[in-house]
């Protein structure tokens, strides 16, 4: 089966064209003030109506309250919820049954211990997204997409009931190798296909998407 890709942060026309043209199974956009790549509701909208159905369409939100998901979803029509904040089990189930959306939880990964949390998820998300955790010090660090990358080998020969999606860091230099090191058959991307964070850059989409079909 072919590996799947996630591009997000999706920020233009032009990028969303390109994503999938090149054959993402998944365009994000990101609903979350402090991020660089964070879009208003009425330009999200317009660019998600240029995703096909064969591609979801995912909405990142970051400790998102009910106001906000609601004021998302009158307007657009996503398929998934991407949540990459504190959100705990219970607070997941809310979202699901107010949205009727299934969930991707994201888990910030250093070492071997912070999988442990996944236990704690299995049964309330459709699937993980395992991203790298900034450094304490390491100013101005968002909750996601920091063009950082983790140990892929924590990953490596498990065996989980709920997919998974592998990012932090991916580039089209490094994208084959973190995948045949961690096993990954779903990658995401955002930073690694930017020219700056938000700006992103249809060459470097193109090539990402190549990268991963060499695998």
């Amino acid at each position: 089966m072919p590996a799947k890709v996630k591009i997000c942060g999706l920020d233009r026309e032009e990028a969303v064209d390109a994503a999938v043209e090149a054959g993402a199974a998944m365009a994000g956009f990101v609903f979350y003030e402090p991020s660089p790549r964070n879009l208003p509701i009425e330009d999200a909208a317009k660019l998600i109506r240029r995703v096909p159905d064969f591609v979801e369409s995912i909405g990142l939100f970051v400790n998102p309250d009910n106001t906000l998901v609601s004021r998302v979803l009158d307007q657009i029509d996503l398929d998934v919820l991407q949540l990459h904040g504190d959100e705990n089990p219970a607070r997941i189930e809310e979202l699901k049954t107010v949205t009727g959306l299934p969930v991707i939880k994201v888990l910030k990964i250093a070492e071997a211990d912070d999988l442990e949390d996944l236990k704690a998820y299995e049964r309330v998300v459709e699937r993980f997204l395992f991203d790298a955790r900034a450094p304490k010090d390491m100013r101005n660090a968002l909750p996601g997409g920091n063009a950082l990358s983790f140990d892929w080998r924590l990953l490596a020969e498990r065996d989980w009931d709920t997919p998974w999606i592998l990012a932090g860091g991916l580039t089209s230099e490094n994208v084959a190798d973190a995948m045949r090191v961690s096993g990954a058959n779903s990658v995401d991307v955002s930073s690694g296909v930017e020219d700056r964070p938000g700006v992103k850059n249809v060459g470097k989409i193109t090539a990402f998407m190549d990268a991963v079909a060499s695998v």
